[in-house]
C-alpha cells in the first residue's frame, strides 16, 4: 500500500504529527481506537471522513516505521 496517498506531515497541524490528509486526525489517533477494540467499520461510522483504506494506510504507515526502527546494541 502506498500510504503517502493518505498521510501527510506538515508542521501546521497537530504539532507535524502524521495526519490523515485533509483532516486533523493523526496516525495516533486511529491506532489509538483500533487498540482500544474499535472496528474499522466503528471508526469510519463516527468519523464519515475517514474510510477503511485510510485506515490501512495508518496500519501501513505504523508497520513500516517499525520496520526501519534500529536495534541499539
Amino acid at each position: 500500500m502506498n500510504y503517502q496517498e493518505f498521510i501527510e506531515i506538515r508542521s501546521d497541524k497537530r504539532f507535524g504529527k502524521p495526519c490523515i490528509k485533509g483532516t486533523r486526525i493523526s496516525v495516533y489517533d486511529v491506532l489509538n481506537w483500533l487498540s482500544n477494540g474499535m472496528s474499522k467499520q466503528d471508526i469510519v461510522a463516527d468519523f464519515s471522513e475517514l474510510s477503511e483504506e485510510m485506515i490501512n494506510a495508518c496500519l501501513a504507515f505504523a508497520a513500516d516505521k517499525e520496520h526501519k526502527l534500529k536495534v541499539a546494541s
